[in-house]
C-alpha cells in the first residue's frame, strides 16, 4: 500500500511520534495507564479554558458520534425538550439520534450554506417554553461552514437553556473558551484537531449539570454519568478502553502544546485554508461556502464542469500522494479538501500543483 497524506477532516495525517506511541502495549488496570487518562482529562480542560472546579472531562469509547449520543442519552430526561439547530449532515445525525432514543425534540433546519439568525432562535424559544436544551454543530464538516458559537451561547444563557455543542472538527484547532461561553456539554474526538488517531471521544461537562444526570441514560455503555464516576474514582474506564489510541492522544496533546497551543495551530490551519482556496480558485474550482462563513478546517469545492469525473480525479491525486474527501451535498456536485492534521503550506502547494496538472490535461500513465 502506497503511503499518502490525508486531506480529510479526520482521521487525518499524524506525526511519526504519535504513531510510535502505539507500538507499546499497555494494561488498562495499570497505574501508569490510569495516569495517562488523568493527564488527558486535565489537559483537555486547559485547552477548553475551563476550571476543574466547574468542569470535568469524560472520555468515552467510540467515534465522536458515540460522544454526542452519550450526551443525549444521559442529559435529557423524559421531562425535557431539545431544540436541534441543523445546517448539515452532522446536525441531521443529531436529529436521527434523538429519534432513535425517543427524545422529545424539535429541529430548526437551514440551507447548508446558511447560519442561523439570532432572531429566529429567540422566536422559537419565545413560542415554545418547554424547550430545555439546545444542540448545535460548531464546525459542520459537511460543507466547512462555521456556526456562530458565541451567539448561540449568549441566547442559551439569556433563556436559561442547557447548551450542547458538537465541536468535533473544531476543538483544538479553533479557540473555544468553554467557561466564558458557559457551554454545558462540548463533544469532540481523538482524531480531529488535536491530531490523534480514531478510537475514543470526550465530553467537556459542566459538573453542576452532570451531577443531575444520574439515572437518565437508556444505554449502559453510553452512560456519561457512570463513566464520569468511574474515572473520577480511580482513573479507570468502565469497560475496555483503546489503550494504544489513548497513549497516542496523550502524545498528540504534548505536540499541540509544543506547537504553541490552539492559537498557533489555528494560525497554521488558517494559512493552509487561505492558500488552498486561493490557488484552487485560480485553477477553476469555486468554494461552496462564502469566505466569511468558512472554517479553517475543511472546504467544499464545486465541480468545475458537468462532465467532471470525481473518481478519476480522486485516483489521480491519490496516486500522487494525497487523499481527498467526497462531497456530502445532494443538490450540487462537490468534493471536500481538509487542511488539518500534520499538513503545512508546502503540502497545500504540492496538492494544488497536482490538481493543476490534472486540469491541464495530464493523464494517468
Amino acid at each position: 500500500m502506497e503511503n499518502y497524506k490525508l486531506l480529510t477532516p479526520g482521521p487525518l495525517t499524524t506525526t511519526k511520534t504519535v504513531k510510535e506511541e502505539m507500538l507499546f502495549d499497555r494494561c488498562t488496570w495499570d497505574d501508569e495507564y490510569k495516569a495517562i487518562t488523568k493527564k488527558i482529562r486535565f489537559e483537555l480542560l486547559e485547552i477548553a479554558v475551563a476550571s476543574p472546579k466547574d468542569y470535568t472531562t469524560v472520555l468515552m469509547q467510540g467515534s465522536g458520534s458515540f460522544g454526542v449520543e452519550s450526551v443525549l442519552h444521559s442529559t435529557i430526561s423524559g421531562k425535557d425538550k431539545l431544540l436541534i439547530i441543523s445546517n448539515g449532515a452532522y446536525g441531521e445525525r443529531i436529529i436521527k439520534m434523538a429519534k432513535c432514543i425517543g427524545i422529545n425534540y424539535i429541529s430548526f433546519k437551514l440551507e447548508y450554506d446558511n447560519v442561523f439568525k439570532t432572531c429566529d432562535i429567540k422566536d422559537i424559544l419565545d413560542n415554545d417554553i418547554e424547550i430545555t436544551h439546545i444542540a448545535m454543530v460548531h464546525s459542520e464538516t459537511t460543507t466547512g461552514i462555521i456556526n456562530p458559537i458565541e451567539e448561540i451561547a449568549k441566547i442559551s444563557k439569556d433563556y436559561g437553556k442547557i447548551l450542547i455543542i458538537d465541536a468535533m472538527s473544531s476543538f483544538g484547532g479553533i479557540p473555544i473558551n468553554v467557561q466564558n461561553l458557559e457551554i454545558d456539554y462540548l463533544v469532540s474526538s481523538s482524531n480531529k484537531c488535536i491530531q490523534g488517531v480514531p478510537g475514543f471521544c470526550f465530553v467537556i461537562c459542566k459538573i453542576e449539570r452532570l451531577i443531575k444526570c444520574f439515572g437518565n441514560s437508556k444505554s449502559l455503555c453510553l452512560d456519561l454519568y457512570d463513566q464520569w464516576k468511574s474515572m473520577d474514582k480511580d482513573g479507570q474506564w468502565r469497560f475496555t478502553s483503546p489503550t494504544h489510541v489513548v497513549a497516542a492522544f496523550s502524545k498528540a496533546i504534548d505536540e499541540l502544546i509544543e506547537e504553541g497551543g490552539v492559537e498557533a495551530r489555528n494560525d497554521r490551519y488558517k494559512k493552509n485554508n487561505c492558500l488552498l482556496r486561493s490557488k484552487l480558485k485560480n485553477i477553476g474550482f469555486d468554494a461552496y461556502i462564502k469566505e466569511e462563513l468558512q472554517s479553517p478546517i475543511i472546504t467544499t469545492f464545486l465541480f468545475p464542469s458537468e462532465n467532471f469525473d470525481f473518481s478519476d480525479f480522486y485516483n489521480y491525486v491519490k496516486e500522487r500522494g494525497f487523499v481527498l474527501y467526497p462531497g456530502k451535498l445532494t443538490e450540487v456536485n462537490s468534493f471536500r479538501i481538509g487542511n488539518i492534521g500534520e499538513i503545512y503550506e508546502e503540502d497545500i502547494e504540492k496538492v494544488c500543483n497536482i490538481i493543476e496538472g490534472y486540469m491541464g490535461g495530464e493523464k494517468h500513465e
